[in-house]
């Protein structure tokens, strides 16, 4: 009969992994504990009630932080990285971008390339703060041209909003993917009417969505 020393565990398994990460990617663990550290204290505070959904949550977190932190630690975007914080990096533009948009661009590329699992930018504005938040598309009516992001609901191909939001303080507008738009999403990039503030911690769902990115067209990658 075997001893609860020779029981594998979660946790002995993601401390294994991780061990065996450094000796390639000597960022591996820094980021690790980063990303543990941070969801943990989310989770603590801003995490579900129900006990079940809570135990799902922790039970597949060291998959994700795994996951997330491998993808920086091999940093495989135009993007720089912070071990210490386990954020993405990159120069900050001195007003929010996205702020002009062509619709009649957004409405032929998102006719060619909205699939399931497409990930895009959506610019959030409330009250004098704005930036630009990490969604996926998990549904597209090509028949009306719209299509529905996992997070903030129902869009036109336009990038307006069609889901009943409060408008006196919070307004969005998807955005046509582009280099500088995902870049400000993966960095946390924020902005005032006075310009640029401290950057937004993005949570590990968005983490996740930014190892999705297909940084040379922004277009949903072939699976193999």
């Amino acid at each position: 009969m075997s001893s609860d020393h020779d029981q594998s565990t979660p946790q002995s398994d993601f401390f294994s992994h991780s061990r065996e990460q450094h000796s390639l990617h000597p960022e591996f663990n820094e980021i690790c504990n980063a990303l543990y550290e941070r969801e943990l204290v989310n989770l603590a505070h801003r995490g579900p009630t129900n006990i079940s959904l809570l135990k799902r949550r922790l039970g597949g977190l060291s998959h994700h932080v795994r996951r997330v932190a491998y993808y920086l630690s091999n940093n495989q975007t135009p993007l720089g990285i912070d071990s210490h914080n386990g954020t993405w990096q990159a120069k900050q533009a001195g007003k929010c971008p996205g702020q002009i948009v062509d619709g009649e661009k957004s409405i032929a590329w998102f006719s060619k390339f909205a699939l399931h699992g497409l990930v895009v930018g959506v610019r959030v504005v409330s009250l004098n703060n704005q930036h630009i938040e990490l969604d996926s598309v998990d549904k597209v009516q090509r028949e009306n041209n719209t299509l529905h992001l996992n997070k903030h609901g129902w869009f036109t191909y336009e990038g307006d909003p069609l889901d009943p939001v409060s408008k006196k303080i919070t307004t969005l507008h998807m955005l046509k993917p582009t280099k500088p738009i995902m870049q400000a999403a993966c960095c946390g990039h924020s902005w005032n009417h006075r310009g640029k503030i401290s950057p937004r911690v993005l949570s590990l769902r968005e983490m996740l969505l930014s190892t999705e990115i297909n940084w040379t067209n922004f277009r949903l990658r072939k699976k193999p």
